[in-house]
């Protein structure tokens, strides 16, 4: 049991308990909020020592240095002792780092990148002691991994219902029922978005394999069926409709059928549509080529040039227009274009006069974006690669990364996406500069077509911001809707009955209903 593998330092030093261990690494931390970012950590650390003892400071070592809320010693022990990786915990309730390193003489002591340079003085002595009886120092984040590799340990449906239960216990840390969230998407009150962005035809063409070309190494398929879909900006707008808001849709396309396309599909999803043509740039479109449910490979038509200046002033213009009747502005950006410099700073502007709120998602999975123009945002949501490359770094903790891009884009709040991980929330206290956060896992393990499942997340959260949820409560609920988004091929509206038909199925599931 995970309270067996728990001590106290006041034991230790009192010679009243014994760890027993021999050869072991010693982490060091808070641990507040355990998520991805702390498991990488521990199986680093296991690669010098196949034991791992942490240590865990204590109530009165967080409450002289910090402010905000924080889970008990005891519920941080708990919560850290769980894990399997994890061998003993020390709750440092008396004395410090130092009094447990000089007690137990680790071989190894292995702590997180900020204390080789934010928290340095911290550890100093503690570092000092280890060096004295010739113990390593290892300094490290973990591996940086964006898919999972649980696949390899367990069935899809037992991986599926353990995802669900750590989310529900998630859930009920912050005394949050999902139902009563769910419920709260209907017409009733319906907030009033405007969606921005870049406009993509998303086409799949489904083929049968006929196999090796005989004239050279190349696969051969022959075409059964194509279909498309409202992509980019635009499918967030219709996220969006669908689950219960106003929804407004200012973009740039080409002059083309795509486009016309694009205005009738957004009729159909609810969405009031404010599309500038422009004969330059033929509307984006994204053909992928598909056996079954595997993707082949994908050929992109398109633009990447920035829209003109007679376009962008139009653009400007409507964004003030329209923002007389907007309660949030989501800007989703996948870098073709339309997000210019100046776009960005009116938005800013508008926001700031007219106290709305403003939501940025820029994708850069195969463009050249940097999430960091973002500055003075409401909310962002990039996904860790987004963020590693936009600050220009691979090697610090998720925890680094994400106080570093708040603090550079000035934004109060922060979703960082981990793909199969699932996501974490930074909230920053309106109070204090002391950041909540918190860890959702992914809530699908077999994904058919995960390409909306950003989108579909960001216009939950936005949706659910504006009808009053926090921001944790907001996330939560997208993560539901983003597990409904890639159970089908193509990038579809998510319908609330869609939505509650999940959650009791995974509820019954997990509970034997």
């Amino acid at each position: 049991m995970a309270i067996n593998k728990i001590v106290r330092l006041s034991n230790l030093l009192n010679k009243e308990t014994v760890i027993e261990l021999k050869e072991y690494s010693l982490c060091f931390g808070h641990f507040n909020v355990i998520h991805p970012g702390h498991l990488r950590y521990f199986q680093t650390a296991r690669l010098y020592n196949e034991k791992i003892i942490v240590a865990l400071e204590g109530d009165k070592q967080l409450e002289s240095s910090n402010t905000g809320d924080w889970f008990s010693e005891d519920e941080r022990a708990q919560a850290v002792a769980a894990l399997e990786v994890i061998d003993k915990v020390v709750i440092l309730d008396s004395g410090n780092l130092v009094n447990l390193v000089d007690k137990l003489k680790p071989s190894v002591l292995v702590l997180g990148r900020e204390f080789e340079r934010d928290r340095a003085t911290e550890v100093a002595t503690a570092i000092a002691s280890v060096r004295s009886f010739h113990g390593q120092i290892v300094y490290a984040t973990g591996e940086l991994q964006f898919a999972s590799g649980n696949v390899f340990y367990a069935r899809q449906d037992e991986l599926e219902l353990e995802k669900w239960r750590s989310f529900e216990k998630s859930l009920t840390a912050k005394g949050i029922e999902i139902d009563e969230l769910a419920s709260r998407l209907t017409k009733e009150d319906s907030p009033n978005l405007l969606i921005i962005g870049d406009t993509i035809v998303d086409q799949y063409i489904a083929c049968d394999p006929v196999g090796m070309s005989a004239e050279a190494p190349v696969v051969v398929v022959k075409e059964l069926d194509r279909r498309d879909f409202i992509g980019g900006a635009a499918i967030v707008s219709a996220h969006a409709a669908a689950l219960g808001a106003n929804s407004k849709y200012l973009s740039v396309t080409g002059e083309d059928l795509e486009a016309d396309m694009v205005i009738e599909k957004l009729v159909e999803a609810g969405v009031t549509s404010h599309l500038i043509k422009d004969s330059t740039r033929p509307t984006t479109k994204k053909i992928r080529y598909m056996v079954e449910n595997q993707k082949l490979f994908r050929v992109s038509r398109l633009k990447e040039h920035s829209i003109s200046k007679e376009i962008e002033q139009k653009l400007v213009e409507k964004i003030w227009e329209l923002a007389a009747s907007t309660d949030a502005i989501i800007v989703s950006d996948f870098v073709y274009g339309v997000i210019t410099p100046t776009i960005v700073e009116e938005l800013v502007e508008v926001a700031k006069r007219k106290n709305i709120l403003l939501l940025g998602d820029l994708q850069c999975s195969s463009q050249i974006g940097n999430v960091t123009k973002f500055n003075h945002f409401f909310l962002i949501c990039p996904t860790e690669r987004e963020a590693r490359i936009a600050l220009s770094n691979q090697d610090d903790s998720i925890e680094y990364i994400a106080n570093l891009l708040m603090e550079k884009t000035h934004c109060k709040n922060l979703i960082v996406k981990l793909g199969a991980e699932g996501l974490i929330v930074y909230s920053k206290d309106n109070s204090s500069e002391f950041i909540h956060r918190q860890h959702f896992p992914s809530l699908s393990t077999t994904p058919v077509d995960v390409t909306g499942a950003g989108d579909s997340m960001l216009a939950a959260v936005a949706v659910g911001i504006t009808k009053g949820l926090s921001l944790v409560e907001a996330a939560a609920l997208g993560c539901c809707v983003s597990a409904v988004a890639v159970q089908r091929v193509g990038n579809i509206q998510v319908m609330p009955d869609e939505l509650s038909d999940l959650i009791q199925k995974r509820k019954s599931k997990a509970y034997g209903w």
